[in-house]
């Protein structure tokens, strides 16, 4: 399963705040620096929807905000439960 995310570094505090657009933002504490935001991203969507940390991993944009990440083992269903239904695409 592949999903689009805004990363937002340096956040007061890791969470994952919902659909923005057809992405899902997700706030880490970890600095842009060495993979550290991207790290945090990972595990804390891996700990949000109950699979490995291994399960979870960038597969675009490493140095960008908006990234695409591949997680293992799941359906567009089991993200709608955990975050709710992504926004339906315009146009």
């Amino acid at each position: 399963m592949r999903i689009a995310v805004h990363v937002t570094p340096r956040s007061g505090r890791d969470e994952v705040a919902g659909w923005r657009g057809g992405e899902l933002s997700v706030r880490v504490t970890a600095p842009p620096e060495d993979g550290r935001a991207n790290a945090a991203a990972c595990e804390l969507l891996a700990r949000s929807l109950g699979v490995p940390k291994r399960a979870v991993r960038v597969i675009r944009g490493e140095s960008a905000r908006h990234k695409q990440l591949e997680i293992d083992g799941l359906t567009p269903g089991d993200i709608a439960r955990a975050f709710g239904d992504p926004p339906s695409e315009v146009g």
